[in-house]
């Protein structure tokens, strides 16, 4: 019996002991959410911040006075930053969506680990050459999904994996702001040749990793997908009325996915619509149902407590599954799993082997929608 019991037990990791060394980090493209990456490295010890690049003249020195860095070195591009740090460990990349394959993929070539900011990149096949330059160079590449560490996000996979839902057969997903095109930072969300995707790689592929990395991320067949701009010609939605005249990428999607296993998925991602949610996330399967509550603004978390359905003795019985707290930020959980598989020699946290799937899907659904037509996803041998 105790033999049972034991296998529903966590596991205790195994103690590591910090040698002491200094993980050297460098950071390409200090916009916004460099600034989380930058303050989460700062609270680990054993990381030293020692360079920065960004495009724009002086950016890069500014950034890091703002966030009291010193002694650090400053580049205009990420070539730059990597061809003279030679002791250089890691970086992150943190521009906008079309420089991450170039970045990652020269990172790599030149023996550097690298945390890739999501979405992975822009096409498949740019994801495809990011992880043929990660085998090769044998280094840590992590994609920067920080839901994957919400306790919440967990529990959503430990219940798909316990069996209670029987065989997973439907998945409804996706989120939405009804006012929420990215703008306040100026316009590189929004313009086709900075971004390249819009509420489809800016929050779509959070939605997506969220049901696929819960399900074992099953490998996607065929897409049927649409994606528009409705409302980002419309100043109102935007932060100044001139952005409307370089908008240019997707301010809603949605598409339905046939996954391996005979799973199909419904999924739908919006920056503006009129209405507070284009729905919960219902995972479907032959024994119960998982309902998560959506969020007003998808936010790498579920909108209240959780809900199985299932029949219990021949009665249909709901099983409220609370809420879970989390133990300190996901944000620094990111950056903290990135820096111990560099040191530790441990598998990557967010490994590409699943987001190119996630990529696929992205990249699917605008092929399918630039046809017209139902489109066959082919991921070629890394």
């Amino acid at each position: 019996m105790s033999n049972i019991l034991d296998a529903f037990k966590e596991k205790q990791a195994e103690a590591r002991v910090y040698t002491g060394k200094k993980i050297k980090v460098g950071i390409i493209g200090c916009g916004w959410i460099a600034e989380a990456h930058l303050k989460s490295y700062l609270k680990c010890e054993d990381v030293e911040v020692v360079a920065f690049a960004d495009i724009v003249p002086g950016k890069a020195e500014a950034f890091a006075k703002a966030n009291g860095v010193e002694n650090a070195n400053f580049y205009l591009s990420d070539k730059e930053l990597i061809d003279n740090e030679k002791d250089i460990d890691a970086v992150s990349i943190c521009t906008y969506n079309r420089q991450h394959a170039p970045c990652a993929i020269y990172a790599l070539e030149h023996g550097v680990h690298v945390l890739l900011e999501k979405p992975m990149c822009v096409t498949l096949e740019e994801a495809v050459e990011i992880c043929k330059a990660e085998k090769k160079s044998g280094k840590i590449l992590s994609i920067g999904f920080q839901p994957r560490f919400d306790e919440n996000m967990k529990m959503v996979k430990k219940i798909c994996e316990s069996g209670v839902l029987g065989k997973i057969y439907y998945i409804q997903t996706g989120g939405g702001r009804r006012m929420g095109i990215p703008t306040p930072f100026g316009t590189s969300f929004i313009q086709e040749d900075t971004a390249g995707l819009g509420a489809l790689g800016d929050i779509g592929c959070y939605s997506l990793d969220m049901v696929l990395n819960a399900i074992g991320y099953p490998k996607p067949l065929t897409v049927t997908g649409f994606k528009a701009g409705l409302f980002g010609k419309k100043p109102e939605y935007l932060q100044k009325p001139e952005y409307t005249e370089v908008f240019g990428v997707d301010d809603f999607a949605a598409a339905y996915i046939r996954l391996e296993g005979d799973i199909v998925l419904d999924f739908r991602i919006a920056w503006a619509m009129h209405c507070d949610t284009p729905g919960d996330t219902i995972i479907m399967g032959t024994e119960g149902g998982l309902r998560i509550p959506s969020t007003e603004c998808w936010n790498g978390s579920i909108g209240g407590p959780m809900t199985i359905y299932h029949n219990i003795a021949g009665e249909c019985v709901e099983t409220v599954i609370p809420e879970c707290s989390n133990d300190g930020d996901n944000f620094d959980k990111k950056i903290r799993s990135f820096i111990d598989a560099i040191e530790f020699n441990l598998p990557s946290p967010v490994p590409s082997s699943q987001i190119i799937y996630n990529q696929a899907i992205i990249d699917g659904i605008a092929r399918s929608s630039d046809a017209g037509k139902e489109v066959v996803i082919e991921i070629p041998e890394i």
